[in-house]
C-alpha cells in the first residue's frame, strides 16, 4: 500500500473517532498530532479522493464525515497496519483514563453493544452483573426506534481501564492476552484459549466471543463455565501500590479481578517472567456474552472508546461469586507456536518420492452428514483447484459415537518440508484472504502469541466465505510464511518439486514486499499459502455442523484421497 493510501486510511480513523463532522483544519492538525506532515490543502486533496471512492461525503459547508462504504474500508484496508493499530489504539486509551476513585469523576474505557430490547434481554444481563463476572456494574444505555424495534445501545467498563489507573499512579500495565477462562465449581482454573494483544487485526477477546465459546450463564447456574477474561503483568515490586489502588477501584464500583500472582508465579496457566506479576481481570462483556449465549443477537465491539464515569449507572449491584483460585493451575497453557515447532520435526516427507509424514488437521460431523460433506468439498475444489487442497482422508472410531473425523493437510506442513531442507520458515499470520481483482488479506492474527490456530477461530465465527459470497469473490484461509531472503532461490526450487503436494501456494514474495496488505521484517519474505481447512470451511457455510482440530495429527500424502 502505498503513502497516500496510509494517509487516506488515517484521514478515515480520524472521520471515524469524531462524533461530529469535521473541516480539513481540524484533519490536518490531528493527521500532525499522529506524525503525518500533511497540511490542509494536502488533506483537501485526499479528501476529494475519498468522496470520489463514496468513503466520505460532505456535509454543507461544516466538512466531512464518514460513510458505511469508508467504515467498511477502513476495517479490511490497511490490515498489516491494523494488527498494530490494535495494540497501539489500546495504549491511546489507556493513556486518556483519567479517572479520579477519590471524587467518583474522570474518563473511563467503555465497550459498546447493541441489541433488540426483547423480553428477558435485560434481566440475564442484570442477573450476570449481580454474580460479580463484570468489570462494573456501571453502565450507560439509550433505547432507539429502528424499522426492526427497539435497539439498546449500551456502554460498560472495560478492564483496561485497569490499566489506565495503575498507569495513572506510575505503574506500568502491560496487556498481553484476551481470552477464554475455565472455572469450575466457582473456581477459576486456568485459560484455556489466549490470543496476544499485539499483531492480530481483532480484538483479542473478540475472537473468542460465540454462544458456543463462552458459557458464562452455565457459570451463574451451576458453577463451571468458560468466561471471558484478560491478563496483564506489572513489575513485583509495584504489588503493594497496585493492591492499594485496585482496592480504591473497587470501592469506587469498578473490580473485576480475579487473580493476583506473586512475583514470577504461574497466574491461571500463564507462564510470568522473572521481576513481573499477572493479574487476570473478567472481560466487561461477560453479561453480553451471557445474553448471546441465551439466543439474543448481541452486536458487542470492545474497547471502543472514552465514556465519563458520571454519565454512568449502576444497573444493578454485584458481588463476586467466585472463589479465590488456590495454588497452580494443573496445566499450563500451550501455545500453538511452540506445538507446531515441535510437529515440524516429525515431518519428513521426501520430496523426491513424496513418502513420508506431513502435519493434518482433524474436523468432526455427524456421519449422516458426511456424503453431503464430501460433495460440498468436491464442488468448491472443481470450482477453484489452484486455491482448494484436493487431498483428505476418512477417519473412523474418532470423536464421538455419531461423528466421523476429515483430516486435511495442514498448510503448516510446507514450514516442516522446509525447515527438514535446510530453510527457516517461520509461520507469521493465519488470515482471511479476500479474493478480489488485487487480493487482500482483510484479518491476521499471528502464530506467535496464540493458542489456537487463528483458522479456528475465522471458521467457528463464520468469517469465511469458500464456497458463496454476494459480492461475487471468496474469502479464503491462508497462511502467511517469513523465510530468509538468502534463502529466496532455493525455496522456490524446492516448492516447484512439491506443487501436488497439497497446500496451494498463493504467492511467493520478493525482499521487503508487502504481501496482500501484508507487511514482513527485513532480509525476509513471504509465502502465502491456502489452508487445508477450505473445504472444511465450505461445508461449515452450508449450515452443517462442524468441529475443527487444526494442527491435530501427521498422516502420509499416499493413504489420502483426491477430490
Amino acid at each position: 500500500m502505498s503513502e497516500s493510501e496510509h494517509k487516506m486510511i488515517e484521514i478515515l480513523r480520524i472521520l471515524n473517532d469524531s462524533e461530529k463532522i469535521i473541516g480539513s483544519k481540524k484533519i490536518a492538525d490531528e493527521m500532525q498530532n499522529r506524525g503525518f506532515d500533511l497540511g490542509e490543502r494536502a488533506v483537501r486533496y485526499h479528501m476529494k479522493i475519498l468522496d470520489e471512492k463514496g468513503f466520505t461525503e460532505r456535509v454543507g459547508y461544516s466538512g466531512r464525515k464518514i460513510t458505511s462504504l469508508g467504515r467498511a474500508e477502513l476495517d479490511k484496508g490497511l490490515v498489516y497496519d491494523q494488527v498494530d493499530f490494535i495494540f497501539s489504539k489500546f495504549e491511546e486509551m489507556i493513556y486518556e483514563t483519567n479517572f479520579d476513585f477519590k471524587k467518583k469523576d474522570g474518563n473511563v474505557i467503555v465497550n459498546t453493544s447493541s441489541f433488540k430490547l426483547e423480553e428477558g434481554v435485560m434481566d440475564i444481563i442484570k442477573k450476570v452483573t449481580s454474580a460479580g463476572l463484570v468489570v462494573s456494574p456501571y453502565i450507560t444505555s439509550k433505547t432507539e426506534n429502528t424499522d426492526e424495534g427497539e435497539v439498546v445501545k449500551m456502554k460498560t467498563i472495560c478492564g483496561t481501564t485497569i490499566d489506565g489507573m495503575l498507569l495513572n499512579n506510575g505503574i506500568p500495565s502491560l496487556p498481553l492476552y484476551g481470552g477464554l477462562l475455565e472455572v469450575e465449581d466457582y473456581m477459576p482454573k486456568q485459560f484455556s484459549q489466549l490470543i496476544s494483544y499485539k499483531k492480530t487485526s481483532i480484538t483479542p477477546l473478540e475472537a473468542f466471543i460465540s454462544d458456543k465459546m463462552t458459557s458464562v450463564l452455565d457459570l451463574v447456574e451451576t458453577g463451571t463455565g468458560t468466561i471471558p477474561a484478560n491478563f496483564r503483568v506489572i513489575p513485583a515490586n509495584a504489588k503493594e501500590k497496585a493492591l492499594n489502588i485496585l482496592d480504591k477501584l473497587k470501592s469506587a464500583g469498578i473490580g473485576g479481578v480475579i487473580k493476583i500472582g506473586k512475583e514470577s508465579e504461574e497466574v491461571l496457566g500463564i507462564p510470568i517472567d522473572e521481576g513481573m506479576l499477572g493479574i487476570a481481570v473478567v472481560g466487561g462483556v461477560a453479561p453480553l456474552c451471557a445474553a448471546q449465549e441465551s439466543g439474543y443477537d448481541v452486536d458487542i465491539k470492545l474497547g471502543e472508546g472514552i465514556a465519563k464515569y458520571t454519565d454512568l449507572k449502576p444497573v444493578t449491584k454485584a458481588k463476586t461469586i467466585l472463589k479465590k483460585e488456590k495454588g497452580r493451575s494443573d496445566r499450563k497453557v500451550q501455545f500453538l507456536l511452540s506445538k507446531t515447532w515441535n510437529l515440524f520435526q516429525s515431518v519428513d516427507f521426501d520430496i523426491e518420492t513424496h513418502k513420508g509424514n506431513l502435519i493434518t488437521n482433524i474436523s468432526f460431523i455427524k456421519k449422516s452428514d458426511l456424503d453431503e460433506g464430501l460433495e460440498i468439498m468436491s464442488k468448491v475444489y472443481q470450482s477453484s483447484t489452484s486455491h482448494i487442497s484436493p487431498y483428505y482422508k476418512i477417519i473412523e472410531d474418532v470423536g464421538g459415537d455419531d461423528e466421523v473425523g476429515i483430516a486435511t493437510i495442514c498448510s503448516l506442513s510446507l514450514d516442516g518440508i522446509l525447515i527438514k531442507n535446510g530453510i527457516m520458515s517461520s509461520p507469521k499470520y493465519g488470515g482471511l484472504l479476500e479474493m478480489t481483482k488485487n487480493p487482500k488479506f482483510i484479518e491476521l492474527i499471528a502464530y506467535s502469541g496464540s493458542s489456537l490456530d487463528p483458522h479456528e477461530i475465522y471458521i467457528f465465527k463464520n468469517m469465511t466465505s469458500v464456497s458463496k459470497n454476494e459480492n461475487g469473490y471468496k474469502i479464503y484461509l491462508s497462511s502467511v510464511k517469513e523465510i530468509p531472503v538468502v534463502a529466496r532461490e532455493d525455496t522456490k526450487e524446492l516448492l516447484s518439486k512439491i506443487e501436488d503436494v497439497g497446500v496451494p501456494i498463493y504467492k511467493i514474495g520478493k525482499p521487503r514486499e508487502i504481501v496482500y496488505n501484508t507487511k514482513i521484517d527485513s532480509y525476509n519474505f513471504a509465502i502465502v499459502s491456502g489452508s487445508g481447512l477450505n473445504p472444511i470451511a465450505a461445508i461449515k457455510e452450508s449450515g452443517i455442523d462442524v468441529k475443527v482440530k487444526a494442527v491435530e495429527s501427521l498422516g502420509e500424502l499416499s493413504e489420502m484421497e483426491s477430490l
